[in-house]
């Protein structure tokens, strides 16, 4: 839900690596590997070599707390 509102709402693009750390206190290999395991799951895509490029995959009418 944080990329969808960071992204949409807030900033226009997607948050980084750095930033998802900041927001749920946590290190920076456990930020990275939550990252994978979304887009593991299809939850996310993103485009390799290239920053910032976290992308949903989910509508809005599905992602929690945002209806």
């Amino acid at each position: 839900m944080f990329i969808y509102y960071d992204q949409a709402k807030i900033h226009a693009v997607p948050p980084s690596e750095a930033d998802m750390q900041g927001y749920v206190n946590a290190s920076a290999p456990a930020v990275h590997n939550m990252i994978v395991t979304l887009e593991k799951r299809g939850l996310i895509r993103r485009f390799p070599h290239a920053a910032r490029s976290i992308q949903t995959l989910l509508t809005r009418d599905r992602l929690p707390g945002l209806n």
